[in-house]
């Protein structure tokens, strides 16, 4: 007789959403990447990912309303990271 192993219960998650993920999680590089591009040859082209980046997850975000409240609110904590990692200045004064 087979008795199920309750810690082997599968989760069914939806490829949207799994797709909504890695964008968001390429976003926050993206955006990492163009601070650590200050200062290099780089930064143009950092600059303009990172630009790029506050666009799809912005983009993520409107998509993500239809999704349900807690994937529009995860999309939303994502553009707010993204855009402190843009606007925020932490390099030392001199």
């Amino acid at each position: 007789m087979l008795v199920p192993c309750p810690m082997l219960a599968a989760f069914s998650v939806s490829p949207t959403l799994c797709a909504l993920g890695a964008v968001q999680v390429l976003c926050v590089a993206a955006a990492g990447f163009s601070r650590l591009a200050e200062g290099t040859r780089f930064e143009q082209g950092g600059q303009w990912l990172c630009l790029a980046a506050l666009a799809v997850v912005g983009t993520a975000c409107g998509i993500a309303i239809q999704l349900g409240p807690d994937t529009a609110a995860a999309c939303a904590a994502t553009l707010a990271l993204v855009t402190m990692i843009t606007v925020i200045d932490v390099s030392p004064r001199p």
